[in-house]
């Protein structure tokens, strides 16, 4: 099962860290560490899906792949 990529950075100016998935528009999540980060970036994951769903929206297929991956990805 493929899911989606996760970025974890840590951001100087909100002084924690930050999750985010590309492929979910505005989902992203912060922490005091990368750990926690992507442990709150889960539940808001969870939550963008099933909104998505309740409305009706469409859920992207997970697609976002880095740069360094796409480079070396052979078809």
């Amino acid at each position: 099962m493929q899911d989606y990529h996760i970025n974890i950075f840590y951001s100087e100016e909100d002084g924690g860290y930050i999750a985010d998935i590309p492929d979910l528009q505005a989902c992203s999540a912060f922490g005091d560490t990368p750990a926690k980060a992507l442990q709150e970036l889960q539940k808001a994951k969870k939550i963008w899906l099933q909104t998505a769903r309740e409305q009706g929206k469409p859920i992207p297929p997970p697609k976002y792949r880095p740069v360094i991956y796409q480079a070396t990805s052979r078809p």
